[in-house]
C-alpha cells in the first residue's frame, strides 16, 4: 500500500512537471506568432485550419515531452533535473524545426495568408502533420540512455534534414505538384501528403530511440530504418492504388475530380502511417 501511494504520488509530480513544461510551450507557441489573433482564429471565424495548425502544435509538444519523462527512470530527483534541462530544450527545437519545415516542406507558397486568409485546411493538415513528425523526432532524440544534450540536437538536425528530403521525394514519387494542389484548396492532396510525414515522423522516432552506444551503431541504425522509409513510400501508395482501390487510380481520385475524394486520401495517409508502425514493431 505505501509502494503504491509513493508511486501514485510520484506520478502525479511526473505529470505536474509535464503540465508546467506544456504550459511553457503554449507560451512560446503565442511568443513566436504575437501578430496571431489566436482566439479569434478559433472562435470568432471558426477558422478550421489554423486549429489543425495549433492541435498539431499541441501533439508535437506532447510527443516532444514524452521524449524527456517516458525513458527509463534515474529517480525522480534526477528525472525532473532532466525535466527542467531538456524540456525547454524539446521546446526550442520543436518551434525552430517550425521555421525550418515552412522554409523548406511547404516553401512554394505563403503559409500565413494560406492559413489565416484563404483558411485553406490542405495547410492546416500538413502543417499539422509537419508538427507531429517534428515532435516524433525529437522524442526519439531525446529518448534512452548514453546520449546528452550533443546527441539529442545531432539526431533532430539528422532528423529534420531527413523529414525535409522526404517531403522533396514524396512530391517527386507522386504524378502531380503537391504544392500546387494545396495552393488551389485540395485538401485531399493535403491529407495523403500529411500522412506521409506523419510515417516518416514515426520512423525517425524509432530510429533515433535506441540506446545511444556509439554513432557507429546508432548512425546504422538510423540508416536501416529511413532506407526502409525510401522504399516504403511507393509500395504503401501502389497497395493503396491497387488493393484498396481496385479498378481506380489514387492520383486520379485526389486531383483530376471537381471533388477531390478525401477518403481516398484518408485511405493513401492510413496506409503509410500503418505501414510505419509494421516496420518500427517488426524491426
Amino acid at each position: 500500500m505505501i509502494m503504491n501511494l509513493d508511486h501514485l504520488l510520484s506520478s502525479l509530480v511526473y505529470l505536474g512537471a509535464c503540465f508546467i513544461v506544456f504550459a511553457l510551450g503554449h507560451w512560446v507557441f503565442v511568443l513566436f506568432r504575437r501578430n496571431y489573433a489566436i482566439q479569434s482564429e478559433l472562435v470568432d471565424k471558426d477558422n478550421v485550419a489554423f486549429a489543425l495548425v495549433l492541435c498539431g502544435y499541441y501533439l508535437g509538444l506532447t510527443f516532444s515531452i514524452g521524449g524527456v519523462i517516458a525513458g527509463p527512470s534515474a529517480g525522480l530527483e534526477n528525472d525532473l533535473i532532466d525535466m527542467l534541462v531538456y524540456g525547454p530544450l524539446a521546446i526550442i527545437l520543436l518551434n525552430l524545426s517550425a521555421l525550418i519545415n515552412d522554409r523548406f516542406i511547404l516553401n512554394e507558397f505563403n503559409i500565413k495568408k494560406e492559413i489565416l486568409q484563404d483558411q485553406n485546411c490542405g495547410t492546416g493538415v500538413v502543417e499539422f502533420a509537419v508538427f507531429v513528425a517534428t515532435g516524433l523526432n525529437i522524442f526519439g532524440a531525446l529518448y534512452g540512455l548514453g546520449g546528452s544534450i550533443f546527441t539529442a540536437v545531432a539526431f533532430w538536425v539528422i532528423g529534420q534534414t531527413v523529414l525535409v528530403l522526404a517531403g522533396k521525394y514524396y512530391n517527386l514519387i507522386t504524378n502531380y505538384n503537391i504544392h500546387e494542389q494545396i495552393e488551389k484548396d485540395n485538401v485531399a492532396v493535403g491529407i495523403g501528403f500529411a500522412g506521409a510525414l506523419i510515417a516518416i515522423g514515426n520512423l525517425l522516432r524509432a530510429a533515433s530511440a535506441e540506446h545511444f552506444t556509439s554513432w557507429q551503431d546508432n548512425l546504422m541504425t538510423f540508416a536501416l530504418f529511413m532506407g526502409i522509409g525510401v522504399i516504403l513510400l511507393p509500395i504503401a501508395r501502389t497497395i493503396t492504388d491497387r488493393i484498396l482501390l481496385p479498378g481506380r487510380s489514387l492520383a486520379d481520385e485526389l486531383v483530376n475530380q471537381v471533388k477531390p475524394n478525401q477518403g481516398a486520401a484518408f485511405l493513401e495517409a492510413s496506409s503509410y502511417i500503418g505501414a510505419s508502425f509494421l516496420i518500427t514493431w517488426c524491426i
